[in-house]
């Protein structure tokens, strides 16, 4: 194989999405079953030439594994839930760094229940029972924030690199390890000792090798850092927080009448579940610590045709790869629509005592990127999901209380057009005149080949204004962004580990007083029956504006004069409805005194919880499954409606129209794996906007524009019929409507192929759990998880309470008995594919049933399977 096909099959096999390029994949039409979901495989017809670079690639790659023959090894067989081993004696095993015996137990699960003497050793043996479940996910996610990934994969990833750098995640992380509590940096630095042993406990040999990802690209993880932990954190605030793209969008269209715009562009629905304050026109604001700055028009900057063109396609190309090194570390989601959460009162629920749910939506990723841990040490006991790589538990219960999290989703992101000196370089406008830009030199190391794993070193400058880093360029406009988790002092883990031991509703308060990081719905509840909600993170205050359109960087109009108090942030406790519901949409009424966001999620899953849970007199687990497994759309089944009022007139027209329409009409609006109405409402509703949006900005904007809600104006649209929004190349609705089902018809003809019976959601949006290495040739096949059809959707036909393949995890805590809590990821707690753990929850993920997650120390040992002593060297 000459350089330059080695460079070909390794840029191809590492970097470009399954979707364009796929040397081990599944076929479209196959969509297996549960049991099957983890080895069925179908290869792609592959001309000689390529099949014998794949053949040289494989070797290659085989070379690189210890004890492995050429093709063969290490194509492990997939697992699928399997009966339980029996329990095993203790092993032990002797490390550096301990005081005390700590003990592992591994339940049916494989869960690790962690029995220390002292925090120190708990969170070190945290570190170390994780690293060994998923050491290469916890690099990966670091490299992700740091802007390391071309140091491992090569060039192609370079430009991702960059922007992580342009972000500096990796240097405010060092910096914030200074800044937490004394106690938070003392379990940081224990976790990452725990950590470190472990890597120092794989020396490459047969039986302790490093996990297969290293071997096959052939690196070693350097030691773990705990600013490494904090810098994890700093990408889940990307994920949940970014807002700036959607400014550039809505700046976009400003020269629309405001009516049209204001239309375009809904900020509240009938439908909304508000949690504090009221619509009540005579409700009033409470009691505010200052006047609200007064909020009024910011001047936006004058794009022409071309210059809008070129500025919305860098932010597309900034945007995708954004989304490609999201998507690799598993945590991209659009919108930022992540998560259901609600908390029924004792006088709700049959057992007397709370019942609190909670389901984030992220993407399907192999593995999962949620941790299912369970840790005991004097003064803590607690149990739960973390984040691979953060020590505690970020969701969960521990003795009193339990908790959840949704994305609460203000606008935390602000761009400012700076404008830069033509004559002095690196100098931009400030009110106070011309001011010296910080420019940061980075040194990005990139691999320079498959087989040479050494590195060159790219140079890279970072601009820096008062405002921020400069984040976006384009015909000469520079934008500096400003966002809170770029504030020295935003370091969440303090939070965290305040809220792992709170007790009581003040204590709850207390945690999340420092929390810094992305604003969050935290629901609450103890059991002694009280429930709770809070907003909680930074907000910020302008002295003008809302933030929701780029300003103008030379003038002080958009600048923050601080965050909303804590005090003022939206809470709740105890109110007498005795529910609680929160699922990314609207949760303050207009007589909340702050501005929070514009853009908030459709409230079509908050909804259907409430009106599932109010359903029900006294309600039970049974029924917070159901809720949980749902997929009524109330948004497709309002779109179906209408389109086929608007269809009966030309039904009679073809065979085909008839048909199309007899789904519509019989659809039970529910998003379910064999319905075929589904597909077709999520195609028809997709050509609907389009054509919208197409005749009424132009195909360019229409194709940047984003707007999280969006959906309640389309649905408006197709139910009143207003002649300005029909698109002119149509006489009628009735017309347009038929050419949307055309345009569907056509699109689902080419993704699903010509047999209409199969025209089902199942085989239309399965779940795909993608590993980074699954398209490497041949040796990726163990890490392949065959296309799973499940129910529910996030976008497409709808947004439903079960989202689909976007539930990454499921938790009902119960306060009547602990050990009646019901947790389960996606997948499994290995990232090993060889290990049973690494796809043994999937059965239950599919069919909505997490399992019982025991807690005291009874349902524990009845549970262990495997107990590992770790003692002091």
């Amino acid at each position: 194989m000459n350089e330059k096909q080695k460079a070909f099959v390794f840029h191809s096999s590492f970097i470009v999405p399954t979707s364009s390029f796929c040397f081990l994949c599944y076929h479209p039409a196959e969509v297996p079953n549960p049991a099957q979901a983890t080895s069925k495989f179908k290869r792609v017809s592959l001309n000689g030439y390529m099949k014998k670079q794949l053949l040289a690639c494989s070797l290659l790659l085989s070379f690189l594994l210890p004890h492995a023959s050429p093709l063969t090894s290490n194509l492990r067989a997939q697992p699928t839930a399997t009966a339980t081993p029996p329990s095993e004696a203790a092993k032990t095993v002797t490390l550096a760094g301990l005081r005390a015996p700590v003990r592992i137990r591994r339940d049916e699960r494989g869960i690790p229940h962690i029995e220390a003497s002292n925090e120190a050793d708990l969170y070190f043996a945290q570190g170390y029972a994780t690293a060994s479940d998923r050491l290469w996910q916890m690099d990966l996610l670091r490299r992700t924030a740091r802007g390391e990934l071309a140091e491992i994969f090569g060039r192609p990833l370079l430009e991702e690199d960059k922007r992580r750098r342009t972000l500096g995640f990796g240097a405010l992380s060092e910096t914030l390890v200074a800044r937490i509590s004394p106690q938070s940096r003392a379990a940081l630095e224990a976790y990452a000792s725990g950590v470190n042993a472990y890597i120092e406990s794989r020396d490459g040999s047969k039986e302790k090798p490093l996990p297969v990802e290293f071997q096959i690209i052939n690196y070693k993880p350097r030691a773990w850092r705990p600013a490494d932990s904090l810098v994890i954190g700093k990408i889940l605030a990307e994920t949940l927080s970014t807002t700036w793209p959607t400014d550039i969008s809505r700046a976009m269209l400003a020269d629309l009448p405001p009516a049209r715009r204001s239309q375009l562009l809904p900020d509240s629905s009938p439908l909304d579940v508000i949690v504090v304050g009221s619509d009540d026109p005579k409700a009033q604001p409470p009691a505010r610590s200052k006047p609200a700055a007064k909020t009024r028009a910011v001047s936006l900057p004058a794009f022409d045709e071309r210059e809008r063109a070129e500025l919305l396609a860098e932010v597309a190309r900034v945007t995708e790869l954004t989304k490609s090194s999201l998507e690799r570390a598993g945590l991209f989601m659009e919108d930022r629509a992540a998560s259901n959460n609600w908390v029924a009162s004792g006088k709700r629920t049959a057992s007397g005592k709370p019942l609190l749910a909670n389901d984030p939506h992220l993407p399907a990723s192999a593995p999962s990127i949620w941790h299912m841990a369970h840790l005991s040490a004097p003064g803590l006991h607690v149990a739960g999901v973390t984040a691979p790589g953060a020590p505690g538990i970020i969701i969960g219960h521990n003795e009193q209380i339990a908790w959840g999290m949704t994305n609460l989703g203000p606008d935390v992101q602000d761009l400012y057009l700076e404008k830069f000196s033509a004559e002095k370089k690196n100098f931009y406008e400030t009110p106070q005149g011309l001011r010296e830009a910080e420019v940061r030199r980075e040194e990005i190391k990139v691999r320079k080949g498959l087989t040479d794993a050494s590195t060159e070193s790219v140079s890279f400058d970072v601009t820096v204004t008062r405002h921020g880093p400069v984040i976006l360029e384009r015909d000469g406009k520079r934008y500096a962004l400003r966002w809170t988790a770029l504030d020295a002092n935003a370091a969440e883990f303090n939070a965290f580990y305040k809220l792992n031991r709170a007790r009581d509703w003040n204590e709850f308060r207390a945690a999340l007083d420092g929390y810094s990081g992305p604003v969050q719905n935290f629901i609450y509840a103890d059991t002694k029956g009280h429930i709770g909600y809070y907003g909680a993170g930074p907000i910020p205050v302008r002295r003008s504006g809302d933030g929701s359109v780029p300003y103008d960087g030379a003038t002080d109009a958009g600048e923050w004069t601080g965050f909303i108090p804590f005090g003022e942030l939206p809470h709740v406790y105890d109110p007498p409805s005795g529910l609680i519901i929160t699922a990314n949409s609207r949760i303050a009424g207009r007589s909340y005194a702050h501005h929070l966001t514009h853009e908030w999620a459709e409230p079509y899953r908050s909804r259907r919880i409430y009106d599932l849970l109010n359903g029900k007199q006294k309600l039970t687990e049974e029924d917070y499954r159901a809720v949980l497994g749902d997929t009524y759309s109330i948004g497709g089944m309002t779109f179906a409606r209408e389109a086929a009022k608007l269809l009966r007139a030309s039904a009679a027209a073809d065979e085909k129209t008839r048909a199309s329409l007899s789904l519509l009409e019989n659809w039970n609006g529910r998003v379910e794996i064999d319905s075929r109405a589904a597909p077709l409402v999520a195609e028809m509703r997709a050509a609907f906007r389009r054509r919208i949006l197409d005749a009424a900005l132009g195909a360019e904007r229409a194709r940047r524009f984003r707007w999280t809600s969006s959906d309640l104006f389309f649905n408006r649209v197709a139910a009143e019929r207003p002649a300005e929004w029909l698109p002119k190349e149509f006489k009628s609705y009735e017309e347009f409507m038929r050419a949307c089902l055309e345009d569907a018809r056509e699109a689902l003809l080419k993704r699903l192929g010509t047999d209409e019976a199969l025209w089902t959601w199942g085989r239309y949006s399965p779940a795909r759990f993608q590993h980074p290495l699954a398209i490497v040739p041949f040796i990726g096949q163990q890490f392949a998880i065959a296309p799973l059809p499940t129910g529910g959707s996030g976008f497409s036909a709808g947004a439903t309470v079960n989202v689909g393949a976007n539930v990454s995890m499921r938790l009902i805590a119960n306060l009547s008995d602990w050990d009646k809590t019901q947790q389960g990821i996606a997948l499994g707690v290995s990232g090993d594919p060889a290990s049973t753990h690494w796809a043994d929850q999937l059965a239950d993920w599919q069919a909505v049933t997490p399992r019982l997650f025991p807690f005291s120390a009874k349902a524990v040992a009845a549970q262990t399977r495997e107990t590992l002593l770790l003692v002091p060297k």
